[in-house]
């Protein structure tokens, strides 16, 4: 499989859309160390309001989302089927050569994500816990490779 690195693109994004299924966890290994990465499918759609409240639904588009390191892990332990959430990354474009000729695909790797409190009933807190010491790095945040 070859990439087209001619072909990558990254640009922000922040958008609100519902789950397609429960995010799928996975470990990866970069630079040595083990990174706990969540994988998701969100649809994000556009509703548009209506004069008696409502909403009608103009349309829309799918979306592979990545979140790394605890946020990961929090995706994967609380998020389900049809939640609405809100994302905040990087949309990139990706290129290869497969066995059935040249693909392309756009991802997301999100580096915020939050769940979107009006499809919510009820929230339950966890305790704080202290933040890392200073100078110790966080692995929140995915790697800076195009990979």
């Amino acid at each position: 499989m070859r990439r087209h690195p001619e072909a990558m693109m990254s640009a922000r994004l922040i958008a609100s859309g519902n789950l397609g299924g429960a995010p799928s966890l996975r470990q990866v290994d970069v630079d040595g160390e083990t990174r706990a990465v969540a994988d998701m499918r969100i649809f994000f759609d556009r509703p548009v309001p209506l004069e008696d409240g409502g909403f009608a639904d103009e349309g829309g588009f799918w979306l592979s989302v990545s979140t790394w390191g605890r946020l990961a892990e929090h995706c994967a332990h609380v998020l389900h089927k049809g939640m609405r959430v809100r994302v905040e990354g990087r949309l990139r474009e990706h290129a290869w050569d497969s066995e059935d000729g040249p693909r392309v695909e756009l991802r997301l790797t999100a580096d915020k994500l939050t769940l979107e409190l009006a499809r919510l009933d009820t929230v339950t807190l966890k305790p704080r816990t202290a933040p890392p010491a200073s100078g110790q790095a966080s692995d929140d945040a995915p790697p800076d490779a195009d990979a």
